[in-house]
């Protein structure tokens, strides 16, 4: 389970990302250079993968959990990617949000071999991208973009797969609303902590990217009082 938002204003684009994991499934660990921040993901390639992170150059991509569907399955053929490849190159900076655009235009997303998930992609303009596979894609209007681990361009297909109390898009909804008149690093803050995950699938990492400030403040395991910031200034 995770969350992840975009909110944009004419004086800064906040993104904020709630990683919810459990530890005993997948391996990671936060990693910053100086081009990239980024959870990494053991793979078993033996490296940390950046699924999850910004760029210097304010790429913002983030994959979600979502129960698959036949039509994004993965496929070994020349005219497919995956969205981890897809992710992770618009984080590594190989991939532009344009070139993104174009790309999805002429090759199918799939899942990954041994996992299903969605992306959210979102450059330093604020421009953002909802991507799920076998579904389609979607640029995301309006002062705020938000996305949890069920479809949002076909709510009825994950609807059955709600878990019974999750009303965090509802309720991140409900609070990115009522920033009317201003949004900062600490609202998003007040909103990740909102919606955090307890045990097993806790919220190990919250990040918060201003592309004004050009830094990425985050905290582990739910020490919301314990900020630290890797800059890219």
């Amino acid at each position: 389970m995770c969350t992840r938002f975009v909110y944009r204003q004419r004086e800064d684009v906040i993104t904020g990302f709630n990683f919810d994991i459990d530890p005993a499934v997948w391996n990671h660990k936060v990693i910053q250079k100086n081009d990239r921040f980024y959870i990494g993901i053991l793979r078993p390639d033996g490296l940390y993968h950046s699924y999850h992170g910004v760029n210097r150059n304010g790429n913002a991509g983030t994959l979600l959990y979502v129960h698959g569907n036949p039509a994004g399955a993965y496929r070994d053929a020349p005219n497919c990617m995956t969205i981890a490849d897809l992710t992770e190159g618009f984080i590594r900076a190989q991939l532009s949000f344009d070139e993104v655009l174009n790309l999805l235009k002429t090759t199918i997303i799939t899942y990954a071999p041994d996992a299903t998930m969605q992306a959210m992609l979102s450059d330093a303009q604020g421009r953002t991208l909802a991507i799920e596979p076998g579904i389609g894609h979607r640029e995301e209007g309006g002062r705020y973009a938000l996305m949890t681990n069920y479809s949002l361009l076909n709510p009825e297909s994950t609807r059955p797969y709600i878990v019974p109390g999750d009303g965090r898009y509802e309720r991140a909804a409900c609070l990115l609303q009522g920033y009317a008149h201003g949004f900062t690093v600490s609202d998003a803050f007040s909103v990740l902590q909102a919606v955090r995950q307890e045990e097993p699938w806790a919220t190990r990492v919250s990040f918060v990217y201003s592309s004004r400030a050009q830094a990425v403040y985050f905290v582990q395991n739910n020490r919301f009082d314990q900020i630290s910031v890797h800059s890219f200034a």
